[in-house]
């Protein structure tokens, strides 16, 4: 277990944007082991639910495309998934 200083320290360094993508980045990788497109589909619209109320006040414009992108995603990912 990290403590929060090293959490806290490492987190200054870059915006929530940049902190939301390396996990979502991170966590794709991990549900493509899984084959399932269905789970996929639910990781990219939750992802871009939780990149379009990230306030803009700390996030950059870009990361809102991204969200609205994942939004579009998602969906049809979920729709084409088997069972």
């Amino acid at each position: 277990m990290l403590p929060l200083q090293v959490i806290d320290s490492f987190l200054l360094n870059y915006e929530i944007g940049q902190v939301l993508l390396l996990v979502f980045v991170l966590g794709t990788l991990g549900l493509f082991l899984l084959g399932s497109r269905k789970v996929l589909g639910l990781h990219f619209t939750s992802f871009g639910l939780l990149f379009l109320l990230t306030p803009q006040a700390i996030n950059s414009k870009i990361y809102l495309f991204i969200g609205l992108s994942l939004l579009v995603l998602g969906p049809m990912l979920f729709t084409t998934g088997d069972d």
